[in-house]
């Protein structure tokens, strides 16, 4: 097949950990199609950790919630009049199986492929797709990921893909905020509070570990988390506010995150650098496990098609246990 002029849509709009774990497409979608074409459409919170990557032709911000929260008639028929503008793809996949990047879909030029109703988020999403594919929603995420999309491109799935990945985004310079010796991420905030280790573990933990603990921040609540952790423990330090590409570099300079189940957890992954994840109401499924990788569940069990957000169990790991594992990482 001649891919020079392939032109290819991937539709993955949130959240920013779903977009980091989809990111791995990339290297795979280059390694058989050299030349082509990739657009991405995302959410526009979230288009800078995209922005400038050198896998991506072009980044495309829709920008679905500030239409919700304004409910702007205009800003809504201008994001349908620029999606329709787009010349048409030769593929546009839908990766992340919601109505509402399905109807993203609807409005761009070309045949679209995506999960089928029994694996899609949300059933009602599949009406929108030309091509399906049937991949359990309980499948680690990455390999569904993965998989829908080189299904779509009729690549073959390969492990060692995801295994044997380069870091996934560029990686700037070192922060000065950085020591000279190792450095520890703590990634101490969530979307919801069930997915939070409580911030009295995250002290007794810093306060134990060998390295100096960069505390990630998201709000002021966890601004205000991070320096109740700093009066506890003279090993903790508030990591400065950043953009999402300084967060990527941050941590891709650290040589261990540890965090709740989130987005700049899932970064360390996405860098090729360790990280311990700890859950509660999710759980593994959520990362790719490796020898540097690794997750950390609560005792409670979880349905992963009914996620309980009343689920507060991430509050009996043991602050032991994480830093046993914690110095095995860093040694």
């Amino acid at each position: 097949m001649n891919t020079r002029n392939f032109r290819i849509a991937i539709v993955r709009l949130s959240a920013l950990g779903d977009i980091v774990n989809t990111a791995v497409v990339l290297q795979i979608i280059r390694k058989h199609y050299p030349e082509a074409t990739i657009d991405w459409y995302v959410e526009e919170a979230f288009a800078p950790i995209l922005n400038d990557h050198p896998l991506i032709s072009k980044v495309i911000s829709v920008p679905l919630k500030r239409i919700k929260k304004t409910k702007s008639l205009h800003l809504l028929k201008e994001t349908v009049r620029s999606l329709k503008s787009h010349p048409p793809y030769d593929q546009i996949i839908d990766a992340q199986g919601l109505l509402k990047s399905a109807l993203v879909t609807y409005f761009l030029q070309g045949k679209v492929h995506g999960f089928d109703r029994f694996s899609a988020r949300e059933k009602l999403a599949a009406r929108f797709y030309d091509t399906v594919s049937s991949i359990p929603y309980e499948l680690n995420i990455i390999k569904r990921n993965v998989l829908v999309i080189t299904e779509a491109l009729n690549i073959p799935y390969n492990e060692n893909d995801i295994l044997n990945k380069e870091p996934l985004f560029p990686l700037r310079d070192k922060p000065k905020t950085l020591s000279e010796t190792k450095n520890i991420a703590c990634v101490i905030g969530a979307s919801w509070p069930s997915k939070c280790y409580p911030k009295e573990h995250f002290a007794a933990l810093c306060s134990q570990l060998p390295y100096p603990c960069h505390l990630i921040w998201g709000s002021e609540a966890e601004k205000l988390d991070a320096q109740w952790i700093c009066e506890q423990t003279s090993n903790a330090k508030v990591a400065p506010k950043m953009s999402l590409g300084e967060l990527v570099s941050f941590i891709g300079h650290c040589d261990l995150t540890i965090g709740n189940d989130t987005g700049p957890t899932h970064m360390a992954w996405a860098m090729n650098k360790a990280s311990i994840t700890l859950f509660g109401p999710t759980n593994e499924r959520m990362i790719f496990p490796t020898e540097i990788n690794i997750g950390i569940k609560s005792p409670s069990s979880v349905n992963i098609l009914k996620i309980n957000r009343n689920d507060f169990s991430i509050q009996e790991i043991d602050p032991q246990t994480v830093l046993q594992k914690a110095k095995e990482l860093l040694s």
